[in-house]
């Protein structure tokens, strides 16, 4: 192989290592204080809508599958049946909740998870838990870079896709990671986010859970 394929390596390690991190930082810092004020009045709207609970934890898998709590808006209240089980999703999302969650607000807080270094603003979204043993080794590898808030399985079909092509989009990003791929799939999601393209899948509120198939 020749030199321009060596020198394109370690641009893409040197990137992955040292540049992405500042890149992520100052990228959050930055998307903070600019929906500071949306932030704070969202806040303040759900706080009192969802009973003094603005904000929806969860624990996720990270880099190399490392926990963490990731940081959403809260959607939806928390509304029972008869046997204290919580209702369907579209039972419980709110009307609030239903424009936060379409126009992706609720995925500012997010920035929170990047400016502490649990998650990046490029890279395959962190997934549930309970799939971490049925991943098979190709999928495994989605873990080997941080999670990211938008990615490239995310600007090419995000909930309307099968799980086999979100892997197979997280671990070509993951191959061919770089700055331009970053800033590309950035502006693409800011394109799709500002004319609602392809934000949710059309009948659902939450995709379908992976099984462990291939």
């Amino acid at each position: 192989m020749g030199t321009w394929y060596y020198r394109k390596q370690i641009d893409k390690i040197m990137y992955k290592k040292y540049v992405k991190s500042f890149f992520d930082i100052m990228v959050a810092f930055i998307g903070l204080i600019i929906f500071c004020p949306l932030f704070i009045i969202v806040t303040i709207l759900l706080f009192i809508l969802n009973r003094g609970k603005p904000f929806y934890f969860q624990s996720r898998p990270g880099y190399k599958g490392k926990i963490f709590k990731i940081i959403k808006f809260k959607t939806m209240n928390d509304k029972k049946n008869e046997d204290g089980e919580l209702l369907s999703d579209f039972e419980r999302i709110t009307t609030v909740g239903n424009f936060i969650r379409r126009t992706s607000i609720d995925e500012i807080p997010q920035l929170l998870n990047v400016f502490f270094g649990q998650m990046s603003i490029v890279g395959p979204r962190p997934l549930l838990n309970q799939y971490l043993p049925i991943y098979n080794e190709v999928q495994k590898r989605r873990h080997d870079v941080k999670p990211g808030i938008t990615g490239w399985a995310q600007v090419n079909g995000r909930n309307s896709i099968l799980w086999s092509k979100k892997f197979e989009y997280d671990v070509w990003y993951i191959d061919n990671i770089s700055f331009m791929l970053d800033m590309k799939i950035l502006l693409i999601t800011i394109k799709k986010v500002l004319f609602r393209k392809g934000i949710n899948a059309s009948d659902k509120y939450t995709t379908e859970e992976f099984n462990g198939e291939n």
